[in-house]
């Protein structure tokens, strides 16, 4: 399903409308209504933002939580018992101390 179905239907469901009811508030056919659900037709932009609108949403750019994250140290990390984690926490911290101490006087 694409990102616009799924995007409709769960503004939809949320407002509480049904596909009826949002297409009259946004002023398109409910049939048009339908077929972008089904994923049958991929609708325009400006399409989409009206009836996200009609749902009380709204269509934005927003980065998307752990995209470009490396998580290859945090599979390390989990690979070790509790213990060794703790010990590299408090390493951590000390060395992040003394590289403040450091900064601090320069």
């Amino acid at each position: 399903m694409s990102a616009s179905a799924r995007m409709l239907r769960y503004a939809r469901r949320r407002a509480g409308l049904t596909q009826r009811a949002l297409a009259g508030r946004a002023g398109i056919p409910q049939e048009t209504v339908a077929r972008i659900e089904r994923d049958a037709i991929s609708p325009r932009a400006e399409t989409l933002q009206r009836l996200l609108l009609a749902c009380g949403f709204g269509l934005e750019v927003a980065p998307r939580p752990g995209v470009g994250i490396d998580r290859s140290g945090i599979a390390q990390l989990l690979a070790v018992s509790p213990g060794e984690r703790a010990r590299i926490a408090a390493a951590s911290d000390a060395n992040m101390l003394a590289v403040t101490a450091t900064a601090r006087r320069l």
